[in-house]
């Protein structure tokens, strides 16, 4: 199974950047490409959005159907992509073009993310027999869901270039296209403005003081907020909180190798005063952040605050920095930890394989699998990957180093050895965001207290075995 210490243990730090903007459309060309996501959306019209784009795709590109696009591309070799980055989407075509070109293979990509159901999307495919040649899983939780569906990748090149693969019971499954980090990304300009030491950033007493004082300074430092940073449901936004932000509770601030705490979740089982100083470590993030943007902004509007210098922290990880690089923005930045203890201090971030990339059994298998291998190790593959899509590179035999901010600060954390490792994908499938997402919005609304979110999130684990 992967992990960080084996990665950094056969990985040294070979980063450059990922991102991740979820821009709202639907639309179709040449290559029958869907792109769906559900940023900016309110809870009807991503209902809505998603009903029309699965009906369009299950029509429209399913097996046994016709049309110009369709028949265009049945008339040759080709595979079809399912990615959840939405920030790649565009470059990701580019090198599928490319490929085509060199090999005669077209590769249609169809991109998903934001706030759509990915993994509903994926079951609808499957239940129309129109399943992607390639696709995403994130973790044991999706994986308990597909891994039937799944050819082992064992003997792949790839494979022997990287600790970061995806292994269950002896068999790589999932081929791991990027690693990432995420934490507190920084304003570090409004923080010297401030007379604020980023190193001091590495427990709760830490953070409460610099929010306390960047909060007194607004006029001077010309901001809105001290935070930006989403809780939205209908919004989409689960993932920013459920997922991404209960990872923290789960492994920071841990010794490397150190599970028990995921794995008494995967028990029904919390540590309760653990649990307490994180929800106080949620609570103080809430309570700093621009409230429109908290309970009803999207993807987009977190980020555009923290792009135009109106809020000096921003919840998010290093797949941003195309999307702030792209706005213009300039000032420094990093990360600091999601220091939320009270008694200990917490001086790394979360990295980790953030989904992996799975050739379904009943698809063009020899193809896809010609088609990683050439992501992975060819010479344009490298050069999309790192220097076009500016992800991290998890294969061994890349050098590139990151040029983007805050990939930079990843790859500083993982070359000190102090990151922690992406556990909340060890959930059950959905239980994050559909089960602990809600909960979160709930305190963001000052609907429950911080005592309440602690005895919710205690009962709704409580269930998890029942859930596996």
């Amino acid at each position: 199974m992967y992990n960080v210490t084996s990665y950094m243990k056969a990985v040294s730090c070979k980063d450059a950047p990922s991102l991740h903007y979820p821009w709202q459309c639907a639309e179709g060309g040449d290559d029958r490409s869907t792109f769906i996501s559900g940023g900016y959306m309110k809870h009807n019209l991503l209902a809505a959005g998603a009903a029309l784009v699965l009906a369009a795709s299950f029509t429209g590109c399913s097996k046994g159907s016709s049309g110009s696009s369709s028949s265009a591309a049945s008339a040759k070799k080709s595979i079809r992509v399912f990615n959840i980055k939405v920030e790649i989407d565009s470059q990701l075509k580019d090198f599928a073009k490319a490929y085509e070109e060199k090999t005669g293979v077209h590769v249609d990509i169809e991109s998903s993310g934001g706030g759509a159901d990915n993994q509903g999307i994926l079951k609808g495919y499957k239940a129309s027999d129109n399943m992607p040649d390639i696709f995403v899983f994130e973790g044991p939780g999706h994986f308990a869901v597909w891994h039937n569906d799944m050819i082992a990748l064992d003997d792949e090149e790839w494979a022997k270039d990287t600790a970061a693969a995806y292994s269950d019971n002896g068999h790589v499954y999932g081929f791991p296209y990027a690693v990432e980090g995420y934490g507190m990304a920084y304003n570090a300009d409004l923080l010297a403005k401030a007379g604020i030491d980023p190193a001091t950033l590495t427990s709760y007493a830490g953070y409460k003081a610099a929010f306390e004082k960047l909060d007194s300074m607004k006029t001077a430092l010309g901001i809105d907020s001290v935070v930006s940073m989403t809780a939205g449901v209908a919004a989409g936004m689960t993932w920013v909180t459920g997922t991404h932000n209960f990872g923290v509770y789960l492994s920071a601030g841990l010794p490397q190798g150190d599970e028990h705490i995921v794995n008494d979740a995967l028990e029904g089982k919390v540590d309760r005063a653990r649990l307490t100083d994180f929800a106080d470590y949620v609570k103080l993030l809430f309570d700093y952040s621009n409230q429109n943007i908290l309970l009803t902004g999207n993807y987009d509007q977190q980020l555009q605050a923290f792009e135009d210098g109106k809020a000096v922290f921003l919840h998010q990880g290093n797949w941003v920095d195309p999307s702030l690089s792209a706005a213009g923005t300039s000032f420094k930045m990093a990360f600091a930890p999601h220091a939320f203890s009270k008694s200990q201090t917490i001086d790394g971030i979360q990295v980790g394989a953030p989904s992996w990339w799975a050739v379904y059994k009943d698809g063009n298998v020899e193809e896809a699998k010609k088609f990683l291998n050439e992501f992975a190790l060819s010479d344009a593959g490298r050069d999309a990957r790192i220097n076009k899509m500016s992800l991290i590179s998890p294969f061994a035999s890349d050098s590139a180093k990151p040029a983007s901010p805050l990939s930079a600060s990843v790859a500083d954390y993982v070359s000190r050895g102090k990151t922690y490792p992406w556990e909340q994908f060890k959930m059950p499938d959905g239980f994050t965001q559909d089960t602990l997402g809600p909960i979160y919005e709930l305190l963001a609304q000052n609907k429950i207290t911080t005592a309440q979110f602690v005895d919710m999130v205690t009962a709704s684990i409580a269930s998890v075995p029942s859930l596996r």
